[in-house]
């Protein structure tokens, strides 16, 4: 590199978002992620001791993985090359390889391929990387924001070991924070804030550091007299500052607390997942789909009133859409998180699927059947049929096949009116095994 080059990159590198300039340059500068990059875990050891393998880096957004990947390469004395899934394809990738294998020709020197957003590529261009992962030609490291099982094809995640990266913690975005003002690759001490202030800036980032960089370079441009405070921070925010991946792990993650909180009957966190859904971005009509197939799932006739309200808050929402539409939904969740529950009902389905898949197709009884034209009347198709509404609503008889005439599928809660249910089916059941199978009215 000559004078020029090296006053061209001084440039560059102060012109470079503050996210950029202030990544880590070595592991103990790493915060946040100790637990997997710290002195003592297997990661760690595996990178001071230069023998790390391919990496699969696995973790929301702003949690480090570029920069845990930059630092692997520093530590280990690797070439460092940074490739994205987005920007380019296997015509590249073979280009890096080619120069990889010509590196470790001439000088021995080994190649980190990171590969960012590695999920970007489909399963044949995820295959394209093995026999190079395989034969050591390159130590591929990729990042991921979702969940490595669904996104990442089994032969190449058996090769390389997955390390899962948390949302940092306010804690520690408070101390990034904190250097990003005294480095002097960052402010330099030009601004100050309180520890209030980057508490509620490390809160509005949720767990992304490099969102928690950005607002304290836009804020430190606001901050007239070199301080930032609560008003400087509310003229930079930018509106709707909530992570939710719709298509990742936040999706899934979110609905199912959403579902699991209701579930449980606690109203307030069903309202906090709803929120975070729909301030997220998430589809109103997603939301509801779930709500109608809880409502009939963990309520059912604990409470009939379920199905048919979540029902009705769907045609509903077609009609007024949003942002009223958040009322039927805020509406509908309250009432289904602290109506009584039971999934007896579906229960009651799966155990009955269970004994036709043991049983076949059990023999329905004559009475049962249906006597349709035709057919002989010896067969005694449907003769001794007993027509419940002849004997008040109900009457004693046999409905299932000889060989599970006593089996129970469906086995009511004493929740909500279920309670009723039960009861009257406890009494119906009791009065039948004592007459046995007497009155054989034909009627």
């Amino acid at each position: 590199m000559d004078l020029f080059d090296q006053i061209a990159e001084r440039e560059r590198a102060s012109s470079a978002p503050l996210a950029d300039r202030l990544r880590p340059e070595s592991l103990d500068d790493v915060i946040g992620q100790e637990k997997i990059c710290g002195p003592d875990t297997f990661l760690g050891k595996a990178i001071r001791a230069d023998r790390l393998t391919s990496l699969l880096l696995w973790g929301p957004p702003g949690s480090g993985k570029t920069t845990l990947a930059a630092v692997i390469a520093q530590t280990t004395r690797m070439h460092f090359v940074p490739f994205s899934a987005v920007m380019g394809g296997l015509k590249e990738v073979r280009i890096i390889v080619a120069a990889a294998k010509e590196r470790q020709r001439l000088n021995g020197e080994r190649t980190l391929l990171f590969v960012d957003e590695i999920h970007r590529f489909n399963k044949s261009q995820q295959d394209a990387f093995l026999p190079h992962v395989e034969q050591g030609t390159v130590v591929l490291v990729g990042a991921t924001t979702e969940n490595p099982s669904f996104e990442v094809n089994s032969a190449l995640r058996s090769r390389m070991h997955i390390v899962r990266l948390e949302r940092l913690q306010p804690e520690s975005l408070v101390q990034i924070l904190q250097r990003a003002m005294a480095d002097a690759r960052g402010l330099d001490g030009a601004v100050t804030g309180d520890d209030d202030v980057l508490l509620r800036m490390a809160g509005w980032a949720d767990g992304d550091a490099r969102r928690a960089l950005n607002l304290l370079e836009a804020a430190a441009g606001h901050a007239e007299d070199g301080t930032i405070t609560d008003a400087v921070i509310e003229r930079v925010m930018e509106s709707g500052g909530i992570r939710y991946d719709k298509r990742g792990d936040d999706h899934y993650d979110v609905i199912s607390a959403f579902i699991k909180s209701m579930r449980g009957s606690d109203p307030d966190a069903s309202l906090y997942y709803l929120a975070r859904m729909l301030e997220g971005g998430e589809n109103p009509r997603f939301i509801l789909r779930r709500l109608i197939i809880f409502a009939s799932e963990d309520i059912a006739v604990a409470d009939p009133r379920a199905l048919p309200m979540a029902v009705a808050a769907a045609e509903g929402f077609d009609r007024v859409g949003m942002p009223e539409g958040r009322i039927l939904l805020a509406h509908l969740t309250t009432f289904l998180a602290t109506a009584p529950k039971s999934n007896r009902a579906y229960v009651g389905l799966e155990t009955a699927t269970r004994e036709v898949k043991e049983s076949g197709a059990l023999d329905v009884p004559l009475p049962l059947r249906s006597g349709g034209a035709g057919l002989d009347a010896s067969l005694g198709y449907g003769q001794g049929y007993r027509y419940p509404h002849k004997y008040g609503g109900y009457v004693k008889q046999q409905y299932l096949p000889d060989e599970v005439r006593d089996r129970v599928f469906y086995d009511p809660t004493d929740n909500g009116y279920e309670a009723r249910i039960g009861e009257w089916l406890r009494a119906q059941r009791a009065d039948e095994a004592t007459d046995g199978d007497d009155d054989k009215d034909a009627g």
